[in-house]
């Protein structure tokens, strides 16, 4: 049974631009191999990180959205795992990260309603 899935990519900001494709692409033959289907490909360029990860402060950021079986989904991410060029990897199901979008939304939501229903604090007024 094939699921959609979101693979984000970090990848070592020393790897020329224009080879983040060609690399990613020896990486996804595992999902074709097993009748899976890669619908985009988007690459992000060169952004700097929220911390360091093996002391790099940059990374080339890729995302890539497929269809395939579960098994060849944690095959892709083995493989991923073991190149050094990869320095780290997010898998995510479509369903779950729609789900995660959602909540957040709604939490949000929620929260500009309960600052809305706040009584506006008392403005100071000289005499």
């Amino acid at each position: 049974m094939t699921h959609q899935y979101e693979l984000m990519v970090i990848l070592s900001p020393e790897i020329d631009e224009r080879q983040v494709a060609p690399n990613l692409d020896k990486f996804l033959k595992v999902i074709t191999a097993d009748g899976g289907t890669i619908e985009k490909i988007d690459i992000w360029g060169k952004r700097r990180l929220a911390y360091e990860i093996q002391k790099k402060t940059e990374g080339i950021y890729a995302v890539v959205n497929f269809t395939a079986t579960s098994e060849a989904t944690q095959e892709l991410d083995r493989q991923l795992g073991l190149s050094e060029q990869i320095m780290r990897t997010k898998v995510l199901r479509a369903e779950e990260a729609i789900a995660m979008i959602e909540s957040e939304k709604q939490r949000s939501e929620e929260k500009a309603a309960r600052k809305a229903a706040r009584p506006a604090k008392p403005v100071k007024q000289d005499a």
